[in-house]
């Protein structure tokens, strides 16, 4: 799957998204809709990782689903 499918269908992945990431709230969900750079940046605020680290997850995520 490529980002442009999660983006497209953003309204089905938000569940997944805050499954691996939990604390997402459903405002940052909102605020990301579908946003790559938007989603890797909440991930950062709200765990306190590095960006390579964050893309890294993402890039993992991506390819399971």
């Amino acid at each position: 799957m490529n980002w442009n499918q999660i983006e497209g269908n953003w309204e089905q992945f938000k569940g997944k998204i805050q499954q691996q990431w939990g604390k997402l709230t459903d405002d940052d969900l909102q605020m990301i809709h579908g946003r790559r750079k938007e989603l890797a940046g909440k991930i950062q605020e709200r765990y306190g990782k590095a960006e390579a680290e964050v893309e890294k997850e993402v890039d993992d995520w991506l390819r399971m689903h």
